[in-house]
């Protein structure tokens, strides 16, 4: 262990970076990729509730053996919702990561 203190981060430089264009543009680029996912699998999610009050009789017709159209979409909320984290975490990864790091250390901050 080192005895050596680290320089807080001051005010100021949350502020500078807060302020800068680097930022406004990360965020920007999350805003563009989270806001319409978000829509989209709320939207997905409340087709499935909404489905599943109003038309029961669509939801409770068996497609193959006792397997419904409810639980074939009732499982595919799951699918979504695993393949929305791998997007995400594979974007994250390609486009956002990179840029939130090389502003980290512009500032002076830590990274990974």
């Amino acid at each position: 262990m080192s005895n050596e203190a680290q320089t807080p981060v001051t005010e100021d430089r949350n502020i500078e970076m807060q302020n800068s264009a680097e930022f406004a543009e990360l965020r920007s680029k999350f805003r563009k990729f989270v806001f319409p996912m978000t829509i989209a699998f709320l939207a997905w999610y409340f087709l499935y509730v909404l489905l599943s009050v109003f038309a029961k009789g669509f939801m409770g017709t068996r497609v193959f053996g006792d397997i419904t159209w409810g639980l074939i979409l009732g499982l595919l909320q799951f699918v979504t919702t695993f393949a929305i984290t791998m997007y995400y975490a594979r974007w994250a990864d390609r486009e956002f990561d990179p840029r939130a790091e090389a502003l980290a250390e512009k500032m002076g901050g830590h990274h990974r």
